[in-house]
């Protein structure tokens, strides 16, 4: 008999057992909403979701199959089917085999569906028995491959009609054994459907060709390129197919694959109407499939066949959530294949959104209320049904009676409901959450962290259970049905067929799987009323009693001082004066966030402050549906808000003028940072011009930058490893730039044969040290074959780009293509969007500065340094790391730049005293002209960390060695140890500084922003001042002071004495002694 371990309390519970002591094994294989954590017997389960129900090593067809409900219909089948294989001279030893009579049994007391079928082909049968599923299934498709589709019509259908008994039967028999997994079913259901529409469709084609109807381009092959395709949707399109679904369908065409467009109208919707009737028409061996075609875009006003461009049209217009949802699982199966993905790469955007989208649960969920209103699914109040009934048989066995385990509570459908709207929300920012299946999406949604582990095993096992009962109801009679039998007789004969010992067992077993799915979904789409909900929601209702609003203010901890301003604040929300607030559906939901926000903000130092910096970020929206939906699905958030906009008006500026930084809040840790280059290339992939990918890598760039920011200030994150995750985004931002605009160019201006064109970082993007609001210090160099003076373009561009989004393509010279190529890559990193550019660009650091050209040729760049340039040009390119180019052209100048800085470039190598004297003009020069605003200006005060770059800048050049070179300070710094240019003492202290800097100035350019303040205690509010002092280690702002002035002491000491005396610095920027 099959059991389940994890369930193994309910058979005691029928002998006599405890509810207490069921209470303690239920913890082995639940979750609850207190989040217990699965066993691992429940985790190996979920990571293994393919495994079979086989027990033990039995070979076929020896199984563990169900025993019979009805022994007496059971026995007279069994004789039926010995009787008539005995006629049709079937062997007696393979009615023998060990397991067949068990089998027979099974079959005959469960389902009269598949015992008629059974005796209506012995010999098939037999075949079954003697060689098992596996081999005669393999026989079933070769003889569907090997069908002629010029055969009539009359012939197909019944061929097709045979082939789907033929299979399905072979799929239940393995099913009912524990032979194959779910997967192995589902997906040879779903084979056979999309067979059977291949074949069906070749005949239409073939004979539509015949008659002169269609020109098709390979009439030996009608379906390829014939300009018609198939989509499946729902379970046939996920592969997941059960024994008696229908098959929702959508089908297209490209008129333009023919000559005469309208023709081809009425030939395509004639065929698709014949296709849905041959798929449908019954006889004394049944149907095909059911077919359902009314997913399509607007059904009730178009034909059963839609042109590509006027689908394209809808989606792109008005195309809602729910068709966003279904086409989740759309896929091409019949026809033209290649036509089938073109399109579904077409609306790609209209299926995975750039940007976060929690309104659209709204829209799923109540979508799937009314629909559960209309089919009447079953009970409700599953989540709350008590232990008590959990743990009594009976009770549990009435309470399932008649449910509807698809549209039910816990059932089928709110576990692909949670995977669907999960992948919707965030799959278009994660490419790798895009699965068409159940299990997949489930997987993928762990992987990255959108879904608890946990919880993802209980709906993973609860629904493959779901989906064997589902099977087995269907299994019986052949019924589309997915309800549970209604009387406690068919209940514990279903049981029996379930491999179950009686209906109570089943329901113990069932129930609790069901309503730890339903609580899971409650968890994540059924928002509870918030604590106080109605009290504080009314002061957003017009009208309010006067003094209401400032008592509710004072309840939250508002002090009394700020009680009017914040009462105005409320005042203008209550109004339709924001836009954001103009729809009823914002006003409720702020109504209902209204609680948490108050109370949040009032234990906060300043709750005016957090206030009003919320009332900000609301008055920048459009819409603000879609920001206060995020708050609504990710309460949370609004805890971590508060703390920002309490510490740091900087960040919470920066977060009104680009919400969508926001999206940054809700990357899981630390999977997110990980994955979030890997998605970025993924989402370049999938666009086809500059525009669409800038507006691509907006938000993105957004939220993990703020993310980053985030996790630095909550010390969750080290400042080491969040510099290096900026400058990985920021590599990974130019590479995909450069080689989208480099696709445009060349369809503007051709190619140059054997050129290229280099993108070197830079200062701190150069180090991989980039900062919060870090712009990117870049040089471009060209280079080119000598023979190749002007650009050459291909003699079939020509044709090929008449009447596409580009002037005929041309061929200008070599420097005025690099130029115009930098100048769209600069263009396109600065390109102003609603919430600014991707990054600020500075090109003041190629030869010659600003007077110099954008894209430098190798040659001049050689030439400059070898006769013009000055050291600090110098230091500066021991920080040039090359981020993108053609690999000839990167090893180039990867030794070019190698001779500059050992000195071998130029005639006469620059002596070390003349070096340390550049070095040493070049700090007291900026320190004169740029002098420190005060102490807390890290960068330029005197000891800071300008010196510290300057000293492992200048010894690098010194060194002459490539082993003493790094772009990063900090490990230049470790490699001039090693080689003896500086001494251990030296640099340990210039390490130190170097990682105390980077911090101290990371931490004051999130709280305070680009301008360092003046004085801590005054331009820092106590909350900022708390996480400063925790993240630097110190108790009190004079510890940090005096810890500062000593590091800046010891390290001016050090240039002083490395590189030699500077001039007296400012007394804003001089270090106490």
């Amino acid at each position: 008999m099959r059991q389940w371990p994890a369930h193994a309390e309910f058979l005691f519970l029928r002998e006599g057992g405890c509810l207490d002591r069921w209470k303690s094994t239920q913890q082995a294989f639940m979750v609850h909403s207190t989040g217990h954590i699965m066993t691992q017997a429940d985790h190996s389960l979920f990571r293994d979701v393919r495994q079979t129900r086989r027990q033990g090593p039995r070979t076929w067809p020896d199984a563990d199959w169900p025993a019979p409900a009805d022994r007496h219909r059971a026995g007279v089948f069994v004789e039926d089917m010995l009787e008539l294989a005995s006629q049709s001279g079937v062997a007696a030893s393979v009615m023998d085999l060990p397991g067949a009579r068990e089998l027979m049994l099974c079959l005959g007391g469960n389902s009269p569906y598949l015992s008629d079928l059974a005796r209506e082909d012995i010999q098939a049968f037999a075949a079954l028995l003697d060689k098992g599923p596996d081999s005669c299934v393999l026989d079933a498709f070769a003889t569907c491959a090997q069908f002629d589709a010029t055969s009539g019509r009359e012939y197909v259908a019944a061929f097709l009609r045979h082939a789907k008994k033929r299979i399905a039967f072979i799929c239940a028999i393995a099913d009912l054994g524990g032979f194959w997994s779910l997967e192995d079913v589902t997906q040879t259901l779903s084979r056979l459907a999309e067979t059977a529409l291949e074949l069906a469709l070749k005949h239409m084609l073939w004979h539509a060709g015949e008659a002169g109807q269609l020109d098709l381009p390979h009439p030996e092959n009608p379906t390829q390129g014939c300009g018609l395709v198939v989509l499946a949707m729902g379970k046939l399109g996920a592969r997941e197919l059960n024994f008696s679904s229908d098959i929702d369908l959508i089908v297209l065409y490209d008129p333009t694959t023919y000559s005469q467009s309208d023709a081809v109208r009425r030939v395509f919707v004639r065929m698709t109407n014949d296709l849905v009737s041959l798929m449908e028409a019954r006889d004394e061996n049944g149907y095909v499939f059911r077919t359902d075609l009314r997913l399509r875009p607007d059904p009730s006003s178009t034909p059963p066949a839609v042109t590509v461009q006027a689908a394209t049209l809808y989606y792109e217009s008005l195309g809602q959530t729910w068709e966003r949802a279904a086409m989740i699982k759309a896929r091409a199966v019949a026809g033209d294949l290649t036509l089938g993905r073109r399109f579904l790469a077409a609306i790609r955007p209209f299926i995975w959104r750039k940007h976060l989208d929690f309104a659209l649960i709204d829209d799923i969920h109540d979508m799937k209320a009314r629909i559960d209103r209309y089919r009447k699914a079953g009970r409700t109040d599953l989540a709350q049904l008590p232990d008590s009934v959990l743990a009594d048989p009976d009770a549990s066995r009435t309470w399932l009676l008649g449910h509807n385990l698809k549209l039910g509570q816990g059932g089928i459908r709110e576990i692909e409901f949670i995977a669907q709207a999960m992948q919707l929300v965030w799959g278009g920012r994660e490419p790798g959450l895009r699965d068409k299946t159940t299990f997949g999406a489930l997987k993928k949604l762990v992987g990255s962290g959108r879904l608890p582990r946990a919880e993802a095993e209980v709906l993973a096992r609860t629904y493959r259970f779901l989906r064997d009962a589902e099977h087995r109801l269907q299994m019986r009679a052949d019924h589309q049905t997915h309800s549970l039998p209604d009387t406690v007789e068919g209940f514990d004969a279903f049981a029996i067929f379930m491999n179950q010992p009686d209906g109570e067992a089943l329901a113990l077993d069932m129930l609790p799987r069901m309503r730890e799915a339903r609580r899971i979904f409650e968890r994540h789409f059924v928002i509870q009323p918030a604590h106080n909900g109605m009290e504080a929601g009314s002061v957003l209702m017009p009208g309010p009693e006067e003094g209401q609003v400032a008592e509710l203010l004072e309840k939250y901890g508002f002090p009394s001082s700020q009680l009017v301003e914040a009462a105005q604040v409320l005042g203008r929300w209550s109004g339709n004066g924001l836009r954001a607030l103009r729809s009823e559906r914002a006003h409720a939901l702020l109504r209902a966030l209204l609680p948490a926000l108050l109370s949040n903000f009032g234990q906060r130092g300043n709750p005016l402050a957090c206030l009003r910096r919320f009332d900000a970020l609301l008055a920048r929206q459009h819409a603000g549906v879609q920001l206060l939906s995020l708050f609504e699905r990710n309460p949370e958030l609004i805890n971590r808000i508060a703390s920002i906009f309490d510490a740091s008006a900087f960040l919470a500026d920066h977060l009104a003028d680009k919400p969508s930084a926001l999206e940054g809040l809700l990357a899981p840790e630390p999977e997110e940072g990980r994955n979030v280059v890997a998605r970025l290339k993924t989402l370049a992939r999938e666009v086809s011009d500059v525009e669409e990918l800038l507006t691509t890598l907006r938000p993105l760039l957004r939220g993990e930058e703020f993310r980053l920011s985030v996790a630095l200030l909550e010390g969750r994150i080290g400042e080491d490893e969040a510099e290096r995750e900026r400058t990985q985004l920021a590599d990974t931002i130019m590479t995909v730039i450069k080689q989208a605009v480099e696709r445009d160019h060349e369809r503007r201006y051709g190619r140059v044969p054997g050129g290229g064109m280099a993108v070197i970082a830079m200062g701190k993007a150069g180090s991989r040290e980039m900062m919060p609001g870090s712009d990117l210090d870049l040089l471009m160099v060209f280079d080119h074959p000598e023979e190749s003076q002007t650009s050459l373009v291909p003699a079939k561009s020509h044709k090929a780009e008449q009447g596409g989004g580009f002037a005929r393509p041309r061929c200008i010279a070599v420097g005025q293509y690099y130029t115009r190529l930098a100048h769209a890559f600069i263009a396109a990193l600065t390109a102003p969007g609603p919430e600014g550019p991707l990054y600020a660009v500075d090109m003041r650091l190629r030869p010659s500065g600003a007077a110099g050209p954008v894209a430098v040729p190798r040659t001049a760049f050689l030439r400059y340094h070898a006769e013009a340039a000055w050291t600090w040009e110098c230091m500066a390119l021991t920080r040039a790391r090359i981020v993108a180019a053609p690999q000839a052209l990167r090893r180039a100048l990867t030794h070019d730049l190698a001779r500059v800085l050992d000195g071998s470039i130029r005639p006469t190598p620059p002596a070390r005293a003349a070096l340390l004297a550049d070095a040493r003009a070049m700090r007291e020069r900026l320190a004169r002209d740029l002098p420190a605003s005060s102490i807390w200006d890290i960068k330029r005060r005197a000891g800071g960390l300008m010196e510290v770059e300057f000293m492992a800048q200048i010894f690098q050049l010194v060194a002459a060695d490539p082993a003493a070179r790094s772009p990063s300070t900090r490990l230049a710094l470790g490699r001039l140890e090693r080689c003896g240019v500086l001494g251990a003492a030296d640099a340990k202290l210039l390490r130190q500084a170097d990682f105390f800097w980077r911090r101290l100035q990371a931490l004051l350019r999130l709280l305070c922003g680009p301008v360092p303040p003046k004085e801590l205690e005054t331009d820092l509010v106590p909350a900022a001042l708390n996480i400063l002092l925790r993240n630097m280690k110190a108790r009190t702002v004079p510890e940090l002071m005096e810890r500062t002035n000593l590091l800046a002491r010891d390290v001016r000491t050090c240039f002083e004495k490395l590189v030699g005396p500077v001039a007296h610095a400012a007394q804003a920027e001089r270090p106490e002694s």
